[in-house]
């Protein structure tokens, strides 16, 4: 049953996000602060060189001093929602959680005095950096329990396939009478549908936030093309045989019973010729950069091809989880690249993006869940029940978020990859706390798009903040 914003655990839920967001905010900006040198404008605490109010033409003293006003108003917000959190009917699990995180705020608050008027040792930077993600992880946790019942829905399983409406028959195609041409045309954008395009733009948008990270503006036009180039291809190889090994499957799902491999549109002995065919004009294009991209982006249609599509997806619950790394790949290729190694900045990319993965792909399983228990996926929400699967999505979201913050933390990236990184994240955070409440196929849709929405806007962000900013 959807929960009433106007009720008091409502109103709970509403503020505990609010002061998520608060405590992020802190994060990243604090993170881009240090980086940016800001902090040294204002070398007294709490007041700026003894003035309680700052000139704001001085962009450097402006952001140090905004970043301690924040800071101000999110002990406000944390102390509210504990408060409030300790009034209403809340479980002993969201008290702690929440009480911790008011505890350690304090601590932060004086890391933070210190560094500011101490030339600050690395270590006590990290500590500060590990309170903050503390802290935020604390109040998600928090609101993952506030948002969902103790006693979870009953899994749809995939032992009784009977009891999974069934799946709509597709419609046979009629032969029709037309031209050479035409027929050409249906075949050219059949055999593009096996290539999975729809995962192209993202996928190379994170090569190419590896390649700025690593190369900055002396990146070169020719490793861009040669390496995005490779990745649509080896995008496209594992797509094909992707669909060529669930095809039996595909038939019996609504959502994939039109595809290509599934209708017989394409033969199987071409579609795997043309797999392979695409697999090697991949290798020729990133052994035209370097080896290691090469190897890396063999790798990367091995395990989506192979471990993903045949070992994780139809055995295991966490196959979403651990098929993020294939996604994760192209953020050490781009780096791999442009440097010849795996950098640290392409690493915590990588890392982003396999801790997105979830919070962006059980938006999806939660939709089309029948679907996916008609196919007899042990996707979450058919093998732990739609609750849980919601849980883990604000979960793994709290994670994508603190990543994103520990990105600007090992790299230059400036404002416009922090202002992004707050302002996407909330929105993101916004569509899963209405997936929380509504509970409904539409709510899961608004959530995939604003993972979606997410993901896109902080990679176009990483790539202008290194290659122009």
């Amino acid at each position: 049953m959807t929960e009433h914003n106007s009720s008091p655990s409502g109103r709970f839920a509403s503020l505990l996000a609010v002061t998520a967001m608060g405590v992020y905010l802190l994060v990243v900006v604090g993170a881009t602060t240090a980086l940016t040198d800001a902090a040294a404008a204002c070398p007294t605490w709490p007041a700026c060189n003894g003035n309680w109010l700052v000139p704001l033409d001085q962009p450097k003293l402006a952001v140090a001093w905004g970043h301690r006003v924040v800071a101000l108003g999110v002990a406000l917000a944390l102390t509210a929602t504990t408060i409030l959190g300790w009034r209403i009917d809340t479980s002993r699990k969201v008290r702690s959680a929440l009480t911790t995180a008011a505890v350690l705020y304090p601590v932060q608050v004086g890391l933070g005095a210190f560094a500011a008027t101490t030339a600050t040792p690395a270590l006590l930077s990290a500590v500060h950096l590990v309170v903050g993600m503390a802290i935020f992880g604390g109040i998600v946790v928090a609101l993952a329990w506030t948002l969902e019942p103790e006693e979870y829905d009953e899994p749809t399983g995939v032992e009784d396939p009977e009891e999974v409406p069934d799946a709509e028959e597709p419609v046979a195609s009629q032969p029709r009478p037309d031209g050479l041409i035409a027929r050409a045309k249906r075949t050219g954008f059949a055999y593009f549908r096996l290539m999975k395009p729809r995962l192209m733009w993202l996928l190379c948008l994170v090569a190419s936030a590896g390649m700025a990270m690593a190369a900055g503006p002396s990146l070169r036009v020719g490793t861009v093309l040669a390496t995005l180039t490779g990745g649509v291809l080896s995008i496209g190889a594992s797509g094909t045989f992707n669909h060529v090994l669930e095809r039996d499957v595909d038939r019996k799902m609504n959502r994939t019973a039109d595809r290509p491999a599934a209708t017989d549109q394409i033969p199987v002995r071409n579609a795997i010729a043309f797999g392979f065919a695409l697999a090697g004009l991949s290798l020729v294009a990133f052994l035209s950069v370097n080896l290691l991209a090469a190897v890396l982006g063999m790798f990367a249609i091995i395990f989506y091809s192979v471990v993903y599509t045949l070992l994780l997806k139809p055995n295991t619950v966490q196959n979403t989880v651990i098929g993020g790394f294939a996604g994760a790949l192209p953020a050490l290729i781009g780096g791999a690249a442009v440097t010849g190694d795996i950098g640290l900045p392409a690493l915590v990319l990588a890392g982003v993006i396999f801790l997105w993965t979830p919070a962006h792909f059980y938006n999806l399983a939660l939709a089309y869940k029948d679907d996916y228990a008609r196919g007899g996926f042990p996707m979450m929400p058919v093998v732990r029940g739609e609750a849980v699967t919601r849980k883990h999505i604000l979960l793994y979201l709290g994670a994508t978020l603190l990543s994103a913050g520990l990105l600007s933390t090992v790299t230059t990236l400036g404002w416009l990859y922090a202002g992004t990184s707050v302002a996407f994240g909330g929105i993101f955070l916004w569509a899963v706390v209405r997936l929380h409440r509504e509970r409904t196929e539409e709510a899961a849709f608004r959530s995939f798009h604003a993972s979606n929405a997410y993901l896109g806007a902080l990679l176009i962000a990483v790539v202008a903040d290194a290659l122009v900013f």
